[in-house]
């Protein structure tokens, strides 16, 4: 999984007719100590999260492990919003 923050959208009328209702997101990965990396990914949300949102992200086949995701063309979708996160004991984020 990667967790990243959710930066921008991206807006598609002409479309595989599976991915309809889908929303895309560009997604900035980021790193454990909550930096941005410079990397970023377009993903289809399936959680219902939005702008400016850290989240976690899956890829490839797990990407389409999902209910909402199988036997879709989707190589990434943002699975989890993210509301805290501990690293040895120190919160590095909390919504």
């Amino acid at each position: 999984m990667i967790m990243g923050i959710i930066t921008g959208t991206v807006i598609s009328t002409q479309k595989d007719e599976r991915l309809e209702g889908f929303k895309f997101y560009t997604v900035e990965e980021l790193d454990i100590d909550m930096n941005k990396t410079g990397k970023s990914i377009i993903a289809v949300d399936i959680v219902g999260s939005g702008i400016g949102e850290v989240v976690l992200l899956a890829q490839g086949s797990s990407a389409r492990q999902s209910d909402l995701t199988d036997k879709k063309p989707v190589d990434a979708s943002v699975i989890a919003i993210i509301d805290a996160m501990e690293v040895e004991g120190k919160l590095k984020y909390k919504k």
